[in-house]
């Protein structure tokens, strides 16, 4: 079975071509500045030459088009035509309190992402319209959506609600919602996978630490707590959002500085976090180049971001009662080897154990970062979303087919 997975945003478009036999990738691409007449389509056939084409691309039914067009095409194709494609899998930001696991999009399906639109503004509708596209340019072929907030469907009442009146949950569904779901249910997986552990058996902390960034607590393979909120603002420090933070800071400087919700909303998302701090970038790469030449903005924001995310890390072992596993993963988890060391040189009560020189090796393999003789294991595991989208979209149409 093949299966094209697919990540829509408002002016983009990844993809992804699994051949689910072995799960190999076929063939991956980004569709870029959709709505101009300078669109950028990257696509990389696997064993081919990758091709890159400008062009005009008003809307994402153009955007499908386009993609299957490359993955058919005689020269850098890696399928004869789209009758090849079995099913397509779409990355999903909020399933709100509808979708507990991955499902089949149906007429129900559609009506339930569109009620959630409110919850995620940015998301959820760029999402929508990949579908649609999709549907329009393979008629027919079964279509699967997959939540970033499904695994944190299983935390407890008192993990995701808010201290505020009920009558919000109530009417509108304000609580903890989290996100980076298929993130942290890969690679909690594959620590338990990797060690030869039951995953049941595990406390486990997932970092998933990029420019947005997370902290989930597994127990036993369920979600029980997250960082991230009703939005994913709420929790770590980021590349530009603030994370955590009084909430009347908002009114205040709203007053203040006679902002509209709208640009405090974007001042909170977009221009704070790394960016803020560092007043250089919200690349942690740039941070830490700046820290190492002595610039104080950088070395503030570095330590800012270190100290957040351990004590994130403490409250989840708080909250377990305990933790086995800790992992990293994402662009920054994965390969911000000095984050990684600060932050565990600074857990050792929990009897961790650092392996300095596994720490700096680079591989594409979940390695572990931790002494053998470490009373909790250490893990970098590198994520897979578009993986998981792929194997849940694959069980699901199986399931449909017997």
């Amino acid at each position: 079975m093949n299966i094209l997975v697919i990540n829509s945003g408002s002016s983009s478009l990844k993809y992804q071509l699994y051949n689910m036999t072995d799960e190999s990738v076929l063939a991956k691409g980004l569709v870029e500045r959709i709505g101009m007449d300078s669109s950028i389509l990257n696509h990389k056939p696997t064993g081919k030459q990758e091709v890159t084409e400008v062009s005009e691309i008003l809307e994402h039914n153009t955007a499908i088009r386009k993609v299957l067009a490359c993955l058919t095409d005689k020269e850098h194709g890696v399928i004869a035509s789209t009758d090849e494609i079995n099913a397509v899998g779409h990355r999903v930001v909020h399933g709100g309190e509808f979708f507990k696991t991955s499902a089949l999009v149906d007429a129900d399906a559609k009506a339930k992402i569109r009620q959630l639109f409110d919850l995620a503004p940015l998301h959820n509708p760029a999402a929508m319209m990949g579908i649609t596209a999709s549907e329009n340019n393979m008629p027919g072929v079964p279509q699967v959506v997959v939540f970033d907030t499904a695994f944190h469907q299983t935390m407890p009442e008192k993990a995701y609600m808010y201290a505020i009146p009920r009558v919000l949950y109530n009417k509108y569904k304000v609580r903890r919602y989290g996100a980076h779901g298929t993130s942290h249910d890969f690679v909690s997986k594959a620590a338990a996978e990797y060690l030869d552990r039951p995953l049941q058996d595990l406390k486990i902390i997932t970092c998933h630490i990029g420019n947005g960034a997370s902290v989930t607590a597994v127990d036993g393979g369920i979600s029980v707590d997250t960082s991230m909120g009703m939005t994913p603002l709420e929790g770590l420090m980021m590349g530009t959002r603030s994370g955590d933070l009084d909430p009347a800071v908002v009114p205040y400087v709203m007053n203040k500085e006679e902002l509209s919700v709208g640009e405090v909303n974007s001042m909170l998302n977009k221009h704070s976090g790394l960016l803020a701090i560092s007043g250089v970038s919200s690349d942690m790469r740039d941070i830490i180049d700046g820290a190492e030449k002595g610039e104080p903005n950088s070395t503030l924001a570095f330590e800012m971001y270190e100290y957040r995310l351990r004590k994130y890390i403490g409250s989840y072992a708080a909250a377990m009662n305990g933790v086995d596993v800790i992992v990293f993963t994402a662009g920054v988890g994965e390969n911000a080897s000095l984050l990684r060391e600060k932050v565990l040189n600074n857990l050792t009560f929990l009897g961790i154990q650092l392996d300095a020189e596994a720490n700096k090796v680079r591989s594409g393999d979940p390695r572990r970062i931790s002494t053998a003789d470490s009373k909790v294991q250490v893990l970098v595991v590198p994520t897979n979303e578009e993986l998981v989208i792929a194997r849940d979209t694959y069980s699901i149409v199986q399931g449909i087919n017997g």
